[in-house]
Formats: C-alpha cells, structure tokens, sequence
C-alpha cells in the first residue's frame, strides 16, 4: 500500500532550520518545565512512599476528604482527583511508608469516614521505600543510557562497519559511569555528562549515523520527559518502559531512511549533491514512514481513550513519542548524518 506518490519530492532539508527551531523551542520548555518543576514529576516508584487509591459510593468534596487525613500523622499528604468526575475516586499520596499497609489502609478509610460520613472503597494501596525508590531511578537511568549506547554500536556495525571503534568507546564510557557511581556522584548529572560526551566522540570520530541516532532518539526522550513535567503527570515505572519502547521505535524509523541514504549516497560524485540524495531517500520511504505511525498511533489512541486510568500515561508517552519519533528522524536525524557528512 502507497499513500505517498514514488515521484513527491518535498524539500525536507530545505525546512531543516524551520524543524531545528520547532525542536528547540521544545528543548527550552522542557528545560524550563524541569527547573521550575526540579525535575519530572517522580511517582512513588522513584521517591518511595504509599499511594492509596479510594472510591466513594457517591460525590465527596476533596477537601473534606483533606480533612479527614489531616490528623492521621501523615507526612506530605496529597490528594488528587481520580478518572472521571463520575467515578467518584482519589489518589491519596503520602511520603509515609513505614506503616503496614493494611493499617494504613484501615487508617485512611477510618479518617475519611470521620470526615465524611461515608466509608470508601479502598481500591488500591502501592507501597514503596525511599531507598528502593532512589535505587530504581538510578536504575532506569542507567538503562536508558546503555540502551542508546548498545544501539549506537549497532548503527556503526551497520552502517558503517564500524564496530571495533564504536564498540571500544561505547565500553569505556560504560567502565568510566560504572566506576564513578560507585562514589555516590549523582546518577542523573552523571548519565548526562556521559551523553555530552559520547556526542562529541563521535563526532570527532566520524561516527556519523550513529551521530544523527543517538541526538535523535536524546531528542525524542527529552522532548517526552519535557511534556510529562510541563503536565505535571505522574513519571513512574510504566514510563520508562515507555520511553525504552520510543527508543526501539523511532530508532527503527530511523534505520529505515538512513538505509535508503546510505544507498543513494554511494555513487554521489559531489558533496553539493547530498543535499538532494537526502531529499530523495526521505520522500522514497516517506509512505512506509506514514504508514507505520498511523497504524502504531491507531492502537495507541484506543489505549489512551478505552485502556482505564492505570495505563493511561503509558498511552500518552508512547503517542508523544511516535510523534516526536517520525519528526525526528526526518527533521533532526538525517540533518545532522548530512552535517557529518560535509565534515568528512
């Protein structure tokens, strides 16, 4: 099936200041959502503490129900609404994990009761501890990060044959954060240092398609991260493997144009000609591009809309990133595979 005409020839490139501007105009929100915020918007996963979910039989006003948890000792309660306005249900968060969660629970529903004259229906109880929360983000950090290492090997090894040198840098940036975590340094300005890094290697070495990957797929999870904090929505668990799920996706659109590319630019007699050999791979593949994120965005939608509240952020992550990720490999991967291309 072809949507796209074989013979289009739209000027992506020629547009590439306009998408380098839309990009960074997106950067910069999330960059000032995640100082405004300090940072995403961490669920208990991550923090560590007790999230109680509550229904009640009918509609109850979320400060009575503040009320009813205010004498309980609690530490940092919130309470937010739930699903529909319809469902009559809370989320009750607390920074308290040390109480069995049985007594909690029959704590929370005693409280509420007490100030509403209702007994909810405790239909969740999620508890974590700080220590296990920070062990876990430093642990999804770190698997962020080695998964676009382990993919930048494989786009040398691929397109470039390349795999010795991309291979030996990639481990010694593993080694140089392995060590250095042990000191107790922070994993998220560590992981962060090591992408600064890792960009400017290959760009030195010439690793241009796993150049154009790698600022792609950083583009593609920071412009998601931006938005959850921007919302102000729950980044958990499920959001990791969310965005694990955008790197896989948007890293396989991407290998789909830089094969075309590859292939059109082998019998290039000039650099001046690479602009439109570019051109030409985009809008050969442009159809099977638009095709699999329409079909991926149609599943997606049925998940956000029908899927119920537990799996709605997962939903949205994954639509944000097919977005971003069928933008990016157009408008940010194959520019900066060009850049490197002119500096060879």
């Amino acid at each position: 099936m072809q949507i796209i005409k074989s013979d289009t020839n739209i000027d992506f490139l020629g547009k590439q200041k306009i998408g380098f501007a839309f990009s960074l105009i997106l950067i910069i929100v999330s960059i000032g959502s995640l100082i405004i915020h300090k940072g995403p918007n961490y669920g208990i996963d991550f923090i560590g503490g007790t999230l109680v979910q509550v229904k009640f039989s009918q509609h109850v006003a979320i400060n009575d129900v503040r009320n009813g948890l205010a004498d309980l000792g609690l530490k940092d309660t919130s309470v937010q609404d739930f699903g529909q306005v319809e469902d009559n249900e809370y989320l009750i968060r607390t920074s308290s994990s040390e109480t069995m969660e049985s007594n909690l629970a029959e704590l929370i529903s005693a409280g509420i009761k007490k100030s509403t004259g209702i007994v909810p229906e405790i239909r969740r109880v999620e508890m974590v501890g700080p220590q296990v929360g920070e062990d876990l983000k430093n642990k999804a950090l770190l698997a962020i990060f080695y998964s676009l290492l382990f993919i930048t090997i494989y786009i040398s090894g691929r397109f470039e044959l390349k795999w010795m040198l991309s291979g030996v840098t990639a481990g010694a940036l593993m080694t140089a954060v392995y060590f250095l975590s042990v000191f107790n340094v922070s994993m998220t300005f560590l992981i962060a240092a090591a992408l600064v890094i890792t960009l400017a290697l290959y760009w030195t070495l010439k690793l241009q398609y796993a150049m154009g990957a790698i600022v792609a797929l950083i583009h593609d999870v920071f412009i998601t991260v931006g938005i959850f904090s921007l919302l102000n929505l729950d980044f958990s668990l499920p959001i990791i493997a969310a965005l694990l799920t955008i790197i896989g996706y948007s890293l396989n659109d991407t290998i789909i144009v830089f094969d075309r590319i590859r292939e059109n630019v082998k019998g290039a007699e000039s650099k001046e000609a690479l602009p439109q050999l570019f051109n030409k791979s985009i809008n050969e593949t442009l159809s099977r591009t638009i095709l699999t994120s329409m079909t991926t965005l149609i599943v997606l939608f049925a998940l956000f809309f029908l899927g119920g509240e537990i799996i709605h952020n997962f939903a949205f992550a994954m639509i944000i990133g097919v977005v971003i990720g069928t933008y990016s490999s157009i408008f940010v991967a194959s520019p900066v595979v060009l850049a490197a291309h002119y500096k060879k």
